[in-house]
């Protein structure tokens, strides 16, 4: 996406909460003039009650500034709520497309760059919404207004305010300066931290096993306390600050009463007004020490919305592609090569097959061969840097993720599931599982008779390192999954890696039911049990294509070529031998 097509979406959000902002600006004229109410009472009651001694004048007035206070008490009320749903507007327009781009970016760029933290900045940008401190630059623009209305009371009065005012404006402008690489770094490292703890919780078995939780603990430990002194300097000095503009502001407050009182005792000012000056200052200075005090959580919402722009540029959002029609079993791969990076060299290389209906491809090579990155190829997960995948006659692209998914499915080597019933995981998370289509997956995939063993059979909730199903189980589980929206290709990751011989068995059942059933299966592995139904296979060395051809014929010459080599060892071994013996 380019830049001009990411600050379009920013402008749309903005453009939907249009009339809210009007509607808080509105609000916000009324509030600041009920804010003269009480400098104006004061007024009133020193200059006209006091000297008057009129008993109904003061009920009169004060009945009047009750109604007043009722009036922006529902004002400023209003102004709050309205301000919280211009947040949780934000999040409804935005929630969806970060947390699918943040997936994006994760599957297809392997979770770098600004859109590791995304959901994170969008929640800092809705809590400012939520917060007061964001109605404080409402009230900015209305700092002139008191400031001057406190020179129509004297000239001096009005030169200390604006000298104090401008004072407080400089302290925040200078926060600003020297706070924000720390509050930045704090941020990324109590990232890294919580990055860290996850894949540590994640990984939770292998660490307790091996000893490693003390050491992951330092580590944590260790990003948590750099965050904590950066963060506690950056606040620190925010602190300072803040408690230098409140201890400034009583001062001037009171700098403003002795001058109102030299005033009044040279009858140039009322005692009145030398009241009303000093309240009236409170309030001109007030939004400006709000915002002083409240600097790291603004600081935070500018730099997650900044981070937003960024990372929505970087992640375009995807147009629907026409629907095609449900493809035949019919893969092509034409001299494809990919790249991880400009510049580096291939991870694979002049990879050329195609897979027919009722066909089943085994792609076999030594780990690290390239089966994976091929695997993802296929997949859609990453374009080739040359060549093209096709299925059907159409290249990957033009059936779009959400469509290719249910006519691709797959079994990662790395099997995950969510926090959901069996039955959900099954039927890919949906909010409404078709029972009839999760039982037929389960059943295709020979794993009903393990699901009604469990506690709740199909309803029995699964909580990712619950320990509940073994390693085969898992994978065929898994299995039922890919095959939940009868997918016309299968890909299967390196699938009986956790197997014993009935899950082997099982897995040779289900990738003969889909040759059957007119269905192509393509199955990444490095053991004999998982070819033994393949009808072809393709070998891949370093990320080339070194073979091609019907499995018997394969086999073949892979047994004769490792014969080839044994032979040439031993001959080898006996020179040496000999040449001891000599």
């Amino acid at each position: 996406m380019n830049r001009d097509s990411a600050e379009t979406e920013f402008t749309l959000a903005r453009a939907k909460s249009g009339g809210l902002f009007w509607a808080v600006l509105l609000f916000s004229v009324f509030t600041n003039l009920l804010m003269l109410t009480g400098p104006l009472f004061m007024l009133q009651v020193y200059d006209r009650v006091l000297g008057s001694r009129s008993e109904e004048t003061l009920v009169a007035l004060f009945f009047l500034v009750a109604a007043l206070y009722l009036f922006y008490w529902l004002l400023e009320f209003a102004r709050g709520r309205v301000m919280a749903r211009i947040g949780a507007r934000l999040q409804v327009v935005f929630g969806r497309r970060v947390f699918t781009a943040a997936i994006e970016r994760t599957a297809l760029r392997g979770g770098q760059g600004p859109g590791a933290t995304a959901l994170q900045d969008l929640d800092a940008v809705r809590n400012l919404f939520g917060s007061p401190v964001l109605l404080a630059f409402f009230d900015l623009p209305w700092t002139p207004f008191f400031l001057a209305a406190i020179f129509l009371f004297h000239p001096l009065l009005g030169w200390m305010a604006a000298a104090g005012g401008a004072l407080l404006i400089v302290l925040t402008l200078i926060n600003r300066v020297v706070t924000r690489k720390g509050l930045d770094g704090s941020s990324r490292l109590s990232y890294a931290a919580q990055r860290l703890a996850r894949q540590a919780e994640e990984g939770g078995a292998l660490v307790w096993a091996q000893g490693m939780a003390p050491v992951m603990a330092e580590r944590w430990a260790r990003l948590q306390d750099e965050a904590s002194q950066r963060g506690l300097g950056a606040n620190d000095r925010t602190g300072t600050f803040s408690s230098f503009s409140k201890a400034f502001r009583f001062f001037l407050q009171s700098a403003m009463l002795a001058l109102g009182a030299w005033l009044v005792l040279r009858q140039e000012l009322t005692p009145g007004a030398m009241i009303a000056g000093s309240i009236m200052l409170g309030r001109a200075l007030a939004p400006v020490e709000q915002v002083l005090g409240q600097w790291p959580s603004i600081q935070r919402a500018r730099t997650g919305w900044r981070n937003l722009g960024e990372f929505l540029k970087s992640v375009p959002a995807r147009k629907r592609p026409t629907d095609l029609p449900e493809p035949a079993a019919r893969l092509s791969v034409n001299g494809v090569a990919l790249r991880t990076t400009a510049g580096a060299p291939p991870i694979l290389f002049g990879i050329s097959f195609e897979v027919c209906p009722g066909e089943a491809l085994g792609v076999i090579g030594k780990s690290g061969a390239g089966k994976t990155s091929l695997a993802r190829l296929i997949q859609g997960l990453v374009a080739p840097s040359a060549g093209e995948v096709r299925l059907d006659g159409a290249t990957l692209d033009q059936y779009g993720p959400e469509r290719l998914g249910r006519h691709i499915g797959c079994l990662p080597q790395d099997v995950r599931f969510f926090d959901g019933s069996v039955a959900e995981n099954i039927a890919h998370m949906s909010l409404e599982p078709d029972a009839a289509r999760v039982v037929a997956a389960a059943k295709l995939a020979r794993v009903h008779e393990i699901v009604l063993r469990l506690p709740k059979g199909y309803d029995t909730p699964l909580v990712e390192g619950d320990g509940l199903l073994s390693g085969g189980q898992r994978q065929r589980l898994a299995l039922a999954r890919a095959l939940y929206h009868d997918p016309v290709l299968l890909v299967l990751d390196e699938p009986n890696s956790a197997l014993d011989a009935d899950g082997s068995e099982a897995l040779n059942a289900v990738v003969s039911d889909m040759k059957k059933a007119g269905k192509s299966v393509i199955i990444m592995t490095h053991r004999p049990s998982a070819i033994a139904v393949c009808d072809r296979l393709l070998v891949i060395d370093n990320g080339q294509q070194k073979a091609l051809g019907p499995r018997d014929e394969i086999v073949r010459t892979l047994m004769k070529n490792a014969g080839e080599v044994q032979r040439s060892i031993g001959s080898v071994r006996g020179t040496a031998v000999q040449g001891a013996g000599g």
